[in-house]
């Protein structure tokens, strides 16, 4: 699961960025603000808007936590059935 590893509006709002500043400059809209606050990872046109503002790359705002129910045996059972399908298609 992909998780933000900073609070994204506060490092915004000490910039400048206020959520009302980003509506209004058209920087970005309110359906990502609101992915923001809540957690959801934003689309790829707003990671990239992020990265200009706060001049950062996408792993500064972003990061990669396996889900708990997410083993390595889990992974490899879909691997191995991805394999078995494309073999099977041949």
């Amino acid at each position: 699961m992909l998780k933000y590893r900073i609070d994204v509006l506060h490092e915004l709002k000490t910039i400048g960025f206020t959520a009302y500043k980003l509506r209004k400059d058209k920087i970005m809209g309110e359906a990502q603000i609101q992915k923001i606050r809540t957690g959801e990872i934003a689309s790829k046109e707003t990671l990239n808007t992020l990265c200009k503002l706060l001049h950062c790359q996408p792993g500064d705002i972003i990061e990669y936590i396996p889900d708990e129910e997410q083993t390595a045996v889990g992974v490899d059972k879909t691997i191995d059935s991805d394999e078995k399908s494309q073999n099977h298609d041949s």
